[in-house]
């Protein structure tokens, strides 16, 4: 479907969508070694306990073997819990570490991404939508102010991966500039019932961010993480 300012091509390729709050790495790191110090003190103070009242009991009243085998017990599952978080924080840095290896390999990479954010470029921002059924699509795109700068109505065909061109042109001939513009797709099927419309965008993957947990890719001026990813096209 074509008008003077957007086209709706055949299928090329999928991807991009809003940045879910990420968590930051330093903070986890400390919050587990604040947490690994708690659990280390509780142990040193339950054995500083236990070798106290070995050493101060009643010769002629010892410690009953069931209450000492119980204690003993307890010491050996302290200790466990302290290997056991040890052992954690070692796969959580192995997993880190291979997040940003993972994400360096996608730097200078064409990816598609779940989302409806789009740059305009030299007159033209692309988005893939993906069209479950023959619907009417009403198409409206924003500005990062929000405003609304173009909207258009259009028969689509059902399928997936169907690029939706825009050429930065408005509905009353202004030429907007390069930046980033947010795409909204509804759709109604012959019958006049809702057709959910998902949009996705690509881009070349500019720069990995490694000081957050899990690293950020920027593509087209826009953050994702990596599994926002859902092909590399190149």
């Amino acid at each position: 479907m074509t008008t003077p300012a957007a086209t709706i091509a055949s299928p090329v390729v999928s991807g991009t969508t809003a940045l879910p709050p990420s968590s930051s790495g330093s903070t986890a790191d400390a919050t587990n070694a604040l947490a690994s110090q708690q659990i280390a003190g509780n142990f040193q103070s339950f054995l500083q306990l236990l070798t106290t009242q070995l050493q101060n009991q009643n010769p002629l009243d010892p410690l009953d073997t069931n209450q000492f085998t119980q204690q003993l017990v307890e010491f050996a599952g302290v200790q466990q819990q302290l290997n056991t978080n040890s052992q954690l924080m070692t796969l959580i840095s192995l997993q880190q570490t291979a997040q940003s290896t993972q994400a360096l390999t996608f730097v200078g990479k064409t990816a598609v991404v779940k989302g409806d954010t789009a740059a305009l470029t030299n007159s033209s921002a692309t988005w893939d939508l993906n069209v479950p059924t023959n619907s009417t699509l009403n198409i409206s795109i924003a500005n990062s102010s929000g405003q609304t700068v173009f909207t258009g109505k259009y028969a689509a065909n059902a399928g997936n991966n169907q690029p939706f061109t825009w050429n930065g042109q408005g509905n009353d001939g202004t030429k907007w500039p390069d930046g980033q513009y947010k795409l909204t797709a509804t759709a109604t099927d012959g019958s006049g019932n809702s057709v959910g419309v998902t949009t996705e965008v690509q881009g070349v993957v500019s720069s990995v961010d490694l000081t957050q947990s899990p690293p950020l890719l920027t593509i087209a001026g826009q953050t994702y993480t990596v599994n926002q990813i859902q092909s590399i096209t190149n």
